[in-house]
């Protein structure tokens, strides 16, 4: 597991100058760090995804990485690289399966000729892999949070040499599971609208987008990375808490140079992918003055922002909403392609007296078969568009008038 890894080869210059701009020197966030959080816990609420039966089911398991990126100058092209990784993976399960787990950890570390320091740590070429048996564990204790008896915590913790967490990174998942599971919107009846030449009678307006663009400008949709991780069974809809289902630390441990590729491949697409019609059909509605604001984005991928638009990012793990610049004179908010209404743009948006407009095809395909996906948090009286972004809003910018 030798670092820097290499992840993109030989950039030619378009490419090294949107690093050095948009990644390297962007002033709004840290574009070059990439970041995943998932939390998988057994409770009556979530009973049909986690398997919950009984008092006594209290599963756990805990993901967060971060990872560094920057480039290489290895000749005449520089390289994109993964320069620093870290990964953190907790689980409590009860003794029995606590035990399955902690073997799989074992026999992985085997298997990738890890060598041992001391008796907690492993090590092999430039990477360090701590594990951390807890019968209680300490973060449980700081809150005055019990689990059953019988059960017990694994922590696995991953990292590049010369890569040290600070507090805050190792207390994030904590912190985020303190803060309890996300409640789901209730779905209610908005109305059916063909396209959105409706939304003419409620300009101007901010936008809202979610992952539809990015999946349009051929990034992958973020269940790709429930795969990668493996903390969904997507056929079945479940969380995946069982340690003989969860193959995730045996295939990062076991064989790291064949699982990297997927560890870096959603930040390589966002890297390399372009900004569809679609988000210059949205430039062009600003341009003319129909959208005000910045565009209020769940997305790393940055697109918005390469396409020349200002962007409000909100995405949080904490399910808070930063602060969201609503502008006076926005009359309505074009949601586009966001389902889970996880940080409740939408609801401040209405609270203002804002109509709320979703553009959405409420599903994908996939394997030739329609997946339905219900925006999850449209309510009586917004208006409701099944269509994708990319004809729509350049059908939007002809109605309008606006070249784009």
């Amino acid at each position: 597991m030798k670092f820097p890894h290499v992840v993109l080869h030989n950039l030619d210059e378009k490419l090294a100058q949107r690093w050095r701009t948009r990644y390297r020197d962007a002033r709004d966030r840290p574009r070059y760090l990439e970041e995943g959080l998932w939390r998988r816990t057994q409770e009556t609420a979530n009973a049909d995804q986690s398997g919950w039966q009984q008092p006594g089911d209290a599963r756990r398991r805990l993901l967060h990485y971060r990872y560094r990126y920057g480039l290489l100058d290895s000749g005449a092209r520089p390289s994109l690289a993964l320069t620093e990784l870290y990964i953190y993976h907790s689980a409590a399960y009860p003794e029995a399966e606590w035990a399955q787990h902690r073997d799989s950890v074992t026999k992985a570390l085997a298997d990738g000729g890890w060598r041992r320091l001391g008796t907690r740590e492993w090590v092999r070429a430039d990477a360090r892999c701590t594990v951390t048996d807890h019968p209680v564990h300490p973060q449980d204790l700081r809150v005055g949070r019990v689990l059953p008896a019988g059960y017990r915590a694994l922590d696995v913790c991953l990292v590049s040499d010369g890569y040290t967490p600070t507090a805050a990174t190792r207390n994030l998942p904590w912190d985020v599971l303190t803060g309890g599971m996300r409640v789901k919107d209730r779905r209610q009846n908005p109305a059916p609208i063909p396209d959105l030449s409706a939304l003419a009678d409620f300009l101007p307006c901010q936008v809202e987008i979610g992952c539809g663009m990015s999946v349009e400008a051929g990034i992958p949709a973020l269940h790709r990375l429930h795969e990668i991780y493996r903390v969904t069974n997507r056929a079945a809809n479940t969380f995946v808490l069982d340690p003989q289902a969860d193959t995730f630390l045996h295939e990062v441990i076991a064989t790291p140079e064949h699982k990297l590729p997927e560890l870096t491949e959603m930040f390589q697409a966002c890297f390399l992918a372009e900004p569809t019609p679609g988000h210059g059909a949205l430039r062009a509605l600003r341009d003319a003055g129909h959208i005000v604001g910045p565009v209020i984005t769940n997305n790393f991928d940055g697109l918005t922002a390469r396409a020349g638009m200002e962007e409000c990012y909100v995405r949080r793990y904490d399910q808070q909403v930063p602060p969201v610049p609503f502008l006076p004179e926005a009359r309505s908010l074009l949601v586009i392609g966001s389902h889970a209404d996880r940080r409740r743009v939408q609801r401040r948006a209405r609270a203002r007296g804002m109509r709320v407009f979703f553009l959405d095809p409420e599903g994908f395909w996939e394997n030739d078969a329609f997946v339905s996906y219900p925006v999850e948090g449209a309510l009586d009286g917004d208006l409701l568009c099944r269509r994708e972004a990319e004809p729509a809003l350049t059908e939007l910018s002809a109605l309008l008038g606006v070249a784009s």
